[in-house]
């Protein structure tokens, strides 16, 4: 193989660039050309395609966002869209393909790699969501940012006494609102995976109030199902303790990668060629404690998430 692609789709995360970076320095440095398809699927349809250099990834392994622009794209799973795309890789002549994205991104890079072009897939997303990695490249840029939000937010808190509700996105995965929690020291944490006992969260608020504690942070995953306002204000009905709600939304997707998000984006990307480069598609790369791997694509997205509470637990402890 000596010509293959990239792109990135769907929601963008911090450390996309790292890996578009490892991607296309990995490939000059294996003697095979590397094209960017901007603007994700719609751009594959458009023929929004250009050959890459080393020179053309220099200064944005800092960068958050991604500099091949992404979007979402419902046409690519049309039919008459379907065929344009594989034509366009047909007409540029490209052999295999890097998709970095989340679960929907990576189900595009299944179906053209059923039609038999080398696919291999990055986990780029802030969620987590994907069942089969342990982490995704994003996620732990997006902490650190709900943390700095936290920090800020606990300061004005206690100066006015007040609760505060902040909403951390993740859509149907708490994972950012329990990892945010557990650093961030909230009394309370929301997520999808378990319904929210409002009797517990008054009952551990007025405790709190009690023993002269000024402020409390409770951190709700958006997926959650009660609005964040509706919960504020039984808060306040219920406890008397003046609640406000933040809502943290996009900048949890925007900024400077971590160095933790930056290698891991980095050594998948590299993985990636290595696996075009011997002719190996239809992959999904991630990381299982300090190991990076590879799966089949299609059992990769199939894989059942199996939730682990023990960290909701050792948060559940630490902030009685």
């Amino acid at each position: 193989m000596n010509r293959i692609g990239i792109l990135t789709s769907g929601g963008d995360s911090p450390g996309m660039n790292a890996a578009i970076r490892a991607v296309v320095r990995g490939s000059v440095y294996n003697k095979m050309e590397v094209y960017g398809i901007d603007r994700g699927y719609e751009g594959l349809m458009a023929g929004d395609i250009r050959e890459l250099s080393v020179s053309s990834v220099s200064d944005i392994i800092q960068r958050g966002g991604t500099m091949l622009r992404t979007a979402r794209s419902s046409h690519f799973m049309e039919p008459d869209g379907f065929k344009r795309a594989m034509d366009m890789l047909e007409n540029f002549e490209i052999q295999g393909l890097v998709v970095i994205g989340g679960d929907g991104s990576l189900n595009g890079a299944l179906k053209i790699g059923k039609a038999g072009v080398p696919v291999v897939g990055l986990p780029g997303t802030i969620d987590n969501d994907l069942a089969y990695t342990d982490f995704t490249i994003g996620f732990d840029t997006s902490v650190n940012t709900v943390l700095g939000a936290i920090g800020n937010i606990r300061d004005t808190s206690s100066s006015h006494e007040r609760s505060t509700v902040i909403e951390v996105m993740g859509r149907n995965c708490g994972d950012i609102a329990l990892y945010a929690g557990l650093a961030g020291g909230a009394e309370t944490v929301l997520i999808p995976e378990f319904e929210p006992n409002i009797n517990q969260i008054c009952r551990k608020l007025i405790q709190g109030k009690n023993r002269g504690k000024l402020h409390s942070i409770i951190i709700k995953a958006e997926g959650v199902p009660i609005s964040s306002q509706e919960l504020a204000d039984v808060i306040t009905e219920r406890t008397g303790l003046e609640t406000k709600v933040v809502v943290l939304a996009y900048i949890q997707r925007g900024g400077t990668p971590t160095g933790r998000d930056r290698v891991l984006a980095s050594r998948m990307g590299y993985r990636a060629v290595e696996l075009l480069r011997d002719g190996v598609g239809n992959r999904a790369v991630g990381i299982r404690g300090a190991d990076i791997f590879d799966i089949d694509l299609e059992e990769a997205l199939n894989t059942a998430r199996v939730y682990d509470n023990s960290i909701n637990e050792l948060g559940e402890i630490l902030s009685i």
